[in-house]
C-alpha cells in the first residue's frame, strides 16, 4: 500500500485555513495517515504559486483542492492513491 504525502498550504490570520486544519486532520486520521503543513508567509515562491487560492491541499505534490476543502473528494484522492 502506498503512503500518499498530504500536504496543506496556509497563511498566517486565515479563517479558512483553521477550518482546512479540522478536515484534513479528520479525514487522514480516519485513514491512519500524517499530514503536514507549509505557510506561503516565508515562502515568496508558495505564495506566488498559491496566492489567491489558500488554504490548498496537495496529494503527491498535485493540487486535489482549496479554499473551502471537501472532505468526501480528499478522502476518496486519498483512497485511490494508496492503492497505487
Amino acid at each position: 500500500m502506498a503512503t500518499p504525502r498530504v500536504v496543506l498550504i496556509t497563511k498566517a490570520d486565515c479563517y479558512l485555513c483553521g477550518e482546512a486544519r479540522d478536515a484534513v486532520g479528520r479525514v487522514t486520521a480516519a485513514l491512519g495517515l500524517e499530514w503536514t503543513e507549509e505557510s506561503v508567509d516565508n515562502q515568496p515562491d508558495l505564495r506566488e504559486r498559491y496566492a489567491e487560492e489558500i488554504p490548498v491541499v496537495l496529494v503527491d505534490g498535485v493540487q486535489r483542492d482549496f479554499w473551502k476543502i471537501d472532505e468526501v473528494r480528499l478522502e476518496r484522492v486519498l483512497q485511490r492513491a494508496m492503492t497505487q
